[in-house]
C-alpha cells in the first residue's frame, strides 16, 4: 500500500500532517523512491517509502527538516529503508544546521526484518545524541510510540502528546500482564495525560493533532536555528496588564498567590508557553518574549506546595535551564521557595542527587543570569534559584524578600529554644524574638550589603529593570575549562 493510504478515523495522513505543520507549499520530499527490503520470508510487498514521510520545508519561513511516520505501511514500523530515511534526514538537520520535528505513529521495530531494524533505531539515536544542543529537536506523538521507538523521543528536546490518541511506554499492558500479573491500560500505562502528569516524559498536552502541530509552531517561534545562531527577534511589546505587582505578595508569607500573575506583568504581551505545564507545577518554566527577545524563565509556583522545591520540580527545572544554556536563551529567575522538600520518600527517592541536578544546571549554564527573589528564600532554596554564587549576573529582591537559613519561626525555635523553654510567657516570647529576627535576619538588605543582590527596587519597577539587565548582558562572555564535557548527577 502506499504511504498514506486508509488511516484510523479522525486522523490526518503522513503528508498531510507535514503540510498542515509547514507553510503552504514548502515541502521538499526527501527518499521518495526508496523501497522497503526484502525480508525474505516470501512477502512481496516492498512500498515506496517504506513507511516514512521525509523532507523539509518552511515554518514561519524558516528552515525546518521533519520526518512523519506513516501507520498504513506495516503499522508506521521501522525497516532498514524505513531507519536510514529518517538517519539521512537526520544527517541533513545537521549539516544545515536547522531545527528536526518528527511525528511519529508506529508500531516499533518491524519484526519481520529483526535486528537490521534494532540496528536503526540504535544509529537514530546516536544522531539524537549528536544533535542535542546543536539543533533543536521535537518530537509529536500522534499515535502508539512503544518500545524502542520511545527512547528517541526522549532524547529530544521536547515532546507533545495528543490527548486521547497518543500512547508512550517501553512495554505495553498485554506484555506487563503476562510478565507480572498487573492489569493496566494504554492510557493508564503510558498516554497522553500519564506523560504529561504522572511521569513527565512529555512537555505537551494537545487536545487534537492541529492542536498539537499549532504547538510545535508556536515553540519553534522561541528558538534559534541551531547553537551557533541568535534567538529571533520580533518588535518589542509592552507587558501584559495584570494584578499591580505592588499589591500581589500577600502580608503573610503562608499565603499563596499565583506567580504566573508576576510573570505576565513582566514578559511581553504576559504571553509564557508553558513547558511542562502539568508536570511538578510547584515550578513553572516556561518561554516568553522581554522587550522582543526569547528568554526562558524559570520560577517557584506558591499555589502548590508552597514553591517548594521536591525531585520532580528539580529535574524538571534543571532540564529546562540546560536547553536554554545550550540555545542561548537568557535565564529570567523569580524566586519564592521555601527551600527543598524534606521526608522519608524524598531521601529515599534520591533528593541529595536529583536535586543537585539543578545546582549543576545553574551553575554550568554561561547565558545571561538575572533573578528577582520575591518572598521566601530560604536554605539551599536560596542557592539554586539562580543565586549569585551560582553564577548569576544581576540579582534583584522586592522589599517583600526574605533570604535566609529558614523562616523566622524554625530559626527562633532552633536559636532560643532554652529561653522559650524557660519562659513564663512562650507565646509572648517567641512573637517579639521572630519580629527582631524578621527586622533584622529576614530583609533583603543583609544580602545586598554583601553584594549578593544588586538592588532592592519596588516591585512596580521590575520589568524595567529585568529589561535593562538583559540589555546589558547581551554581549556576556563567559569561557568555561576546556574538557570533553561535565558529569552531572543523573
Amino acid at each position: 500500500m502506499a504511504p498514506g493510504g486508509p488511516r484510523r478515523r479522525g486522523e490526518h495522513g503522513a503528508r498531510e500532517r507535514i503540510n498542515l505543520l509547514l507553510d503552504v507549499g514548502s515541502f521538499t520530499e526527501t527518499g521518495l523512491f526508496v523501497r522497503g527490503r526484502p525480508t525474505g520470508d516470501g512477502t512481496a510487498r516492498r512500498p515506496y517509502g517504506d513507511g516514512v514521510v521525509t523532507g523539509y520545508g518552511t515554518v514561519d519561513g524558516r528552515p525546518v527538516c521533519v520526518f512523519a511516520q506513516d501507520p498504513t505501511v506495516f503499522g508506521g514500523s521501522m525497516g532498514e529503508a524505513f531507519g536510514e530515511k529518517t538517519v539521512a534526514l537526520m544527517d541533513l538537520a545537521l549539516k544545515t544546521g536547522c531545527p528536526v520535528v518528527g511525528l511519529n505513529d508506529g508500531g516499533g521495530a518491524r519484526i519481520q526484518e529483526g535486528v537490521a531494524s534494532l540496528a536503526l533505531y540504535a544509529e537514530l539515536v546516536r544522531r539524537n545524541v549528536k544533535a542535542s544542543g546543536v539543533i533543536p529537536q521535537i518530537s509529536v506523538v500522534l499515535g502508539p510510540c512503544a518500545g524502542g521507538a520511545a527512547y528517541s523521543p526522549a532524547i529530544t528536546d521536547f515532546t507533545v502528546m495528543v490527548d486521547g490518541a497518543s500512547h508512550m511506554f517501553v512495554t505495553g499492558p498485554d506484555v506487563i500482564e503476562a510478565v507480572t500479573g498487573e492489569r493496566t491500560g494504554a492510557e493508564e500505562l503510558g498516554g497522553a495525560r500519564t506523560s504529561n502528569t504522572v511521569n513527565g516524559n512529555a512537555h505537551f498536552l494537545a487536545a487534537d493533532e492541529m492542536d498539537a502541530l499549532d504547538t510545535v509552531r508556536d515553540l519553534l517561534s522561541y528558538l534559534p536555528a541551531n547553537n551557533l545562531e541568535p534567538p529571533p527577534r520580533y518588535a518589542p511589546a509592552a507587558a501584559g496588564a495584570g494584578v499591580p505587582l505592588d499589591e500581589i505578595v500577600p502580608d503573610r508569607l503562608a499565603q499563596a498567590y499565583d506567580m504566573r500573575d508576576v510573570l505576565r506583568s513582566v514578559v511581553d504581551r504576559g504571553e509564557l508557553l508553558e513547558i511542562q505545564e502539568l508536570f511538578a507545577p510547584n515550578i513553572v518554566c516556561a518561554l516568553a518574549l522581554v522587550e522582543g527577545a526569547p528568554v526562558g524563565v524559570v520560577a517557584n509556583q506558591p499555589l502548590h506546595a508552597a514553591g517548594v522545591l521536591d525531585i520532580d520540580a528539580s529535574e524538571k527545572a534543571a532540564r529546562f535551564v540546560r536547553f536554554c544554556d545550550a540555545f542561548g536563551l537568557p535565564l529570567l529567575t523569580f524566586a519564592d521557595v521555601p527551600g527543598y522538600l524534606s521526608g522519608v520518600r524524598q531521601e529515599q527517592g534520591g533528593i541529595i542527587r536529583r536535586g543537585a541536578k539543578l545546582l549543576y544546571a545553574y551553575a554550568e549554564a554561561t547565558v545571561p543570569k538575572v533573578t528577582v527573589v520575591v518572598r521566601k528564600a530560604y536554605g539551599g532554596g536560596y542557592a539554586v534559584m539562580g543565586s549569585k554564587h551560582l553564577g548569576a549576573d544581576i540579582n534583584l529582591a522586592w522589599p517583600t524578600a526574605r533570604i535566609a537559613v529558614m523562616g523566622a519561626e524554625g530559626a527562633v525555635g532552633v536559636l532560643h529554644r532554652r529561653e522559650l523553654a524557660a519562659s513564663d510567657d512562650p507565646d509572648a516570647l517567641r512573637a517579639r524574638l521572630v519580629a527582631g529576627y524578621e527586622s533584622t535576619h529576614g530583609t533583603p538588605y543583609l544580602a545586598a550589603e554583601r553584594g549578593y543582590v544588586d538592588a532592592v527596587i519596588a516591585p512596580r519597577d521590575t520589568r524595567a529593570h529585568v529589561c535593562r539587565a538583559l540589555r546589558a548582558l547581551r554581549g556576556k562572555r563567559a569561557p568555561m575549562p576546556e574538557r570533553r564535557h561535565g558529569n552531572i548527577p543523573l
